[in-house]
């Protein structure tokens, strides 16, 4: 008996200790949590994951919005009359680093609220918000415009609020979020409501960055690379809004900073937005685990006289710039040099060894504490000797893959498992079509979103037989 209270004295004594250890504002304080990383303590509204959310495409001005928003929870679909306090975003409500730690569950709404300001140097431009991950379903209101809604729990969406702003004066963003949870045949991976054995706490609302942008009135949106190491062909595909006849896209692909020669350029070409524009790369450096070598990319948007090798402006102008990286890396099924059929990476058998990867953290749930956290699980797999990671029926931001890229880790992406019921449990066809085009909709757009990174090497659409239908 003493033995066990000299236990639980111990365990108290440590939770009292890793929560007082947490960065701390009068108003935030993290939820009472079993367990607390050491990074907790680098946790405060100041620095609520600080990085830059979209390391394939960067541009220089950005404004995060993590950090203290007011948040109420109400009867489902109910606007809330007054905010039951703080939370810190982007930790799910769920979680201790929100410092809320409540349980929201399908027959509530979480509603989330805060102010900004538009910096001066944005007005006469379109500004976007983006929300790189909410689950469930959303929906957002600027200034009292509802400008959108969403569903989906694992992929980033976008809003143009350019039209709904007022003045220079403060904004106000409301966002209301539903999810079922495991009441439901979304895709929600191991969140239960009351987790238990190999399940997992449900992770609700806002997990990932917020966060504002100002473009032009046409603009890069996003691009596609396909590389081919053995003909050394680079074939980009860029998207472009508001795009004009005569517009052009000018890539320019540079050896990475660090390597020698740093930042010489290694090949150039142009096209038009939405056509192929095919790079030559000499002598193509191949992305490995064992030398994990990145190309930096440049694309500018091009318009008027503006010379189409160079992307410099004579009469003509330069609308939109962003930087971006890839790598020369070919995954394939083949024999190997005995004949066996084998995952073949940049035409060898590279023998494929690493965990499968939960992505829980016990303060923060589906979202690490800090960045530094998360790589530093990542640079502790290549330590022990991995050169893969299957990430399990979660999907992780845009961040981690490109920390996966520079250290040279192979990914496995699950899709996150849905409850889809089925004809009969021997059957292989779903009674629920909403359900599965939603399904799918979220798997497409989780590749989409992910097609550009190297240590991607496969795409995995049901974990066992879990959700499987029209296989």
């Amino acid at each position: 008996m003493r033995a066990a209270r000299r236990r639980a004295v111990g365990l108290a004594t440590a939770l009292a200790a890793s929560i007082a250890g947490c960065a701390r504002t009068p108003e935030w304080l993290p939820a009472r949590a079993p367990l607390m990383t050491r990074w907790a303590a680098e946790v405060s509204p100041t620095n609520a994951r600080p990085e830059y959310p979209r390391p394939m495409l960067v541009r220089g001005e950005w404004l995060n919005l993590n950090g203290l928003w007011d948040y109420a929870l109400t009867p489902r679909g109910q606007r809330p009359e007054r905010y039951d306090g703080p939370i810190l975003v982007p930790y799910p409500v769920e979680s201790a680093l929100s410092g809320v730690g409540d349980t929201v569950g399908p027959g509530r709404t979480l509603w989330y609220r805060r102010d900004f300001r538009v910096p001066r140097q944005w007005v006469g431009r379109r500004v976007l918000l983006h929300f790189e991950a909410v689950d469930w379903e959303t929906h957002v209101w600027v200034n009292g415009h509802h400008i959108g809604g969403h569903q989906g729990g694992y992929d980033p969406f976008t809003f143009d609020i350019t039209a709904a702003l007022g003045g220079r004066g403060g904004q106000e963003i409301l966002v209301s979020v539903w999810d079922p949870t495991d009441s439901g045949s979304q895709a929600r991976g191991k969140q239960v409501r009351e987790p238990g054995g190999i399940f997992y706490t449900s992770v609700t609302g806002i997990w990932q960055t917020v966060w504002l942008e100002p473009v032009g009135a046409t603009t890069i949106r996003d691009y596609a690379v396909v590389t081919d190491i053995d003909s050394g062909r680079v074939e980009l595909t860029v998207t472009v809004d508001g795009a004009q006849p005569g517009d052009r896209v000018v890539a320019a692909v540079r050896a990475p900073s660090g390597r020698a020669p740093t930042g010489a350029e290694v090949a150039r070409a142009s096209a038009p937005p939405g056509r192929p524009i095919v790079l030559r790369i000499p002598r193509p450096h191949l992305w490995s685990p064992d030398d994990p070598y990145l190309y930096d990319l440049e694309l500018r948007l091009v318009r008027g006289e503006a010379d189409a090798a160079t992307g410099q402006s004579g009469a003509g102008d330069v609308l939109d710039g962003v930087r971006g990286y890839f790598g020369m890396r070919k995954i394939a099924v083949g024999p190997d040099e005995r004949g066996v059929t084998r995952l073949l990476l940049n035409n060898r058998f590279v023998f494929q060894s690493g965990p499968l990867d939960q992505g829980y953290w016990p303060d923060g749930l589906y979202t690490a504490p800090t960045e530094s956290a998360m790589v530093y699980d990542l640079r502790v797999l290549k330590t022990m000797g991995y050169n893969m990671l299957r990430k399990h029926v979660k999907v992780e931001p845009r961040t981690f893959y490109t920390w996966c890229d520079r250290l040279g880790l192979l990914v496995w992406q699950d899709m996150p498992s849905a409850s889809i019921p089925l004809v009969r449990p021997d059957a292989d066809r779903a009674t629920d079509t909403i359900a599965t085009r939603q399904f799918e909709a979220e798997l497409t757009r989780m590749i989409l979103t992910h097609r550009n990174h190297p240590s991607i090497v496969m795409w995995v659409p049901f974990n066992e037989g879990w959700g499987q239908y029209d296989t």
